[in-house]
């Protein structure tokens, strides 16, 4: 009998292990088999001294590759990837700085992770986790020490939609993403995801192509 609460501790810890599993399955499955992806998002950056700046907009995807974060606080900013390379526009500075996507530091580019085959266990090195009734809280940290952000944290429900998801840059900076009124496979107008200068901005490119 002495042995029980050390046996009842590795089987809770196996049981944990294996809803772990099936949630982080669930996620694969339900991103892996959407096309394109339409939301609302409230955005959360962590800034200097503690503030906190929040913005909002609407978010679409669709695949291979395409981002489409459009701002209606603040009105006109605008971050959009065809795949390959990231418009950012940000109307009070009227500038456009453009990069190649695979360079991009900017802590919306680990989102797209969601547009390629998501495979936990090969990007991502461990995990760790909690359950508070149906939604589990996972951390992810990544397996390239080259990758821009030291993990990714994410609210999960029990279908595998993502409500929550939290990139924390190597430099301590984040980002939170809430998601809400989430829509899948519906058709998104190719126009979405391509760039048109806006009159009157200066265009910065960032980084060149190797």
């Amino acid at each position: 009998m002495a042995y029980l609460p050390l046996i009842t501790l590795v089987l809770l810890s196996a049981q944990a292990q294996d809803n772990l599993t099936t949630v982080l399955k669930r996620v694969e499955v339900r991103y892996n088999t959407t096309k394109t992806l339409k939301s609302e998002f409230e955005q959360t950056m962590a800034v200097a001294q503690g503030r906190r700046v929040t913005e909002r907009g609407t978010l679409y995807l669709r695949k291979p590759g395409q981002m489409r974060w459009e701002y209606s606080q603040p009105t006109g900013k605008l971050f959009l990837s065809d795949g390959k390379t990231i418009h950012y526009v940000t109307p009070s500075a009227k500038r456009v700085e453009v990069s190649p996507m695979k360079a991009s530091d900017d802590l919306r580019a680990p989102l797209a992770f969601l547009l390629g085959k998501l495979d936990f266990a090969k990007d991502f090195s461990r995990f760790e986790h909690s359950q508070s009734g149906a939604q589990w809280k996972v951390k992810a940290f990544p397996k390239s020490a080259k990758s821009p952000y030291e993990y990714v944290e994410f609210f999960a429900e029990l279908d595998g939609r993502l409500s929550l998801v939290t990139v924390t840059g190597r430099d301590g900076s984040s980002m939170s993403y809430a998601f809400r009124s989430e829509q899948r496979n519906l058709p998104l107008a190719n126009e979405l995801f391509q760039f048109k200068a806006p009159e009157g901005y200066d265009l910065v490119t960032l980084r060149s192509e190797p």
